[in-house]
């Protein structure tokens, strides 16, 4: 892996292949989905529970969104998670542009790349918060965790191969005239005398006899 990584950082050149119009599309969308959950979530942070849309009689059931988001787990290094997830899609919003995705500079698609694994190991560690320590989960959290988890699946099939990963590199033609000339039929079956067999093979003594 950190082969492949000093290799994509070290080739300046364009993307091994393009994407296609669809994926970039779909990750678009998926960028827009995350980020207004994250924006909706973090003013219900700042303003108050009135504003949190959650299903009827979920309070104190398995699905309770203002258990979770008041929860001591919904800060991590005393920084609301919602903050945490607007940061996230703000740059994701960015690195998943249509520009950005057709870019020739392959550290993009890297960040690209890295933010979505970085990604989907912050949803692990909530969603085992949300079913191991606070027993209830919220719908507006899951549906983030669907688009980041959807956003992993389409970079890890984009992006690898976009940067060529995979790919047997091409052994170069060796140059004119540097090709070895192949060998007769007579000179390849014709075993070669060396000084040895020379020096032990007999004279001829049929001249005549006098």
């Amino acid at each position: 892996m950190s082969t492949r990584l000093s290799r994509a950082l070290r080739d300046a050149g364009p993307p091994a292949e393009r994407p296609a119009t669809w994926r970039i599309s779909l990750s678009v969308v998926l960028t827009l989905i995350g980020l207004g959950i994250s924006i909706y979530l973090t003013i219900v942070h700042y303003v108050g529970n009135q504003l949190l849309a959650c299903p009827a009689g979920a309070h104190g059931g398995a699905i309770d969104c203002a258990a979770v988001i008041t929860s001591p787990q919904s800060y991590v290094f005393g920084i609301p998670v919602a903050v945490l997830g607007l940061a996230f899609y703000t740059v994701m919003a960015a690195v998943n542009s249509p520009w950005a995705w057709r870019a020739a500079d392959r550290r993009i698609h890297l960040v690209r790349l890295a933010l979505c694994v970085v990604g989907i190991g912050f949803v692990l560690y909530l969603v085992s918060a949300e079913l191991l320590i606070i027993k209830a989960i919220c719908i507006w959290c899951t549906g983030v965790h669907i688009v980041t988890f959807a956003q992993l699946l389409l970079v890890v099939a984009t992006v690898p191969a976009m940067l060529g990963w995979g790919r047997e590199t091409p052994v170069p033609a060796p140059r004119k005239g540097t090709a070895a000339r192949p060998a007769s039929p007579g000179r390849a079956n014709r075993p070669q005398a060396t000084s040895a067999t020379r020096r032990a093979a007999p004279r001829s003594t049929t001249g005549p006899r006098r």
